[in-house]
């Protein structure tokens, strides 16, 4: 009897806390206005370095490992991605990884890969001229938005010369 007392309160506890602030909600819509005013509220942290393009870097974690030297390198990392108004439209899953060559990435990650080191985990904030632009990416990324990312950079492979 106890049991079936416990089954609707763990399940109205587990509904509540998928409610909280953090739970996919959003003060940001994806019009233009919020995409402006989410990169304006966002390079005003003092923890937040605005490049002269417009990408927003936030450093979490520095790690000491090789660093990107070229376009070529291919790099492994965990990362995950999303719109403004919190929805995640692509992520690596807890203990997995992905596996890209530098210059073949949207502009914005490539930018800031070439300044990260093995071991450094970043949030990127990534303007929509330095992502998918005026095309978007199929349903999950609209046109003309603004991306977060996290992101770890696990391992640099520098090309060998073609002698």
């Amino acid at each position: 009897m106890m049991r079936k007392a416990l089954l609707p309160l763990v399940l109205a506890s587990m509904l509540l806390a998928g409610c909280g602030p953090n739970a996919g909600s959003s003060e940001y819509s994806l019009s233009p206005e919020d995409n402006a005013r989410f990169l304006a509220d966002n390079g005003k942290r003092p923890d937040v370095k605005t490049l002269p393009d417009g990408l927003q870097i936030r450093i979490i974690n520095s790690g000491h490992g090789k660093k990107v030297t070229s376009v070529a390198d291919v790099v492994t990392v965990s990362y995950k991605g999303w719109t403004i108004d919190n929805h995640v439209f692509d992520r690596t899953d807890a203990g997995r990884f992905a596996t890209f060559e530098v210059g073949k990435l949207i502009p914005g990650w490539t930018e800031a890969l070439k300044m990260m080191r093995e071991g450094d985990e970043w949030q990127i904030v990534v303007p929509a001229d330095l992502s998918y632009g005026v095309e978007g990416a199929g349903a999950d990324i609209p046109p003309n938005q603004t991306l977060v990312f996290n992101m770890q950079l696990l391992t640099v492979k520098h090309p060998e010369p073609n002698w």
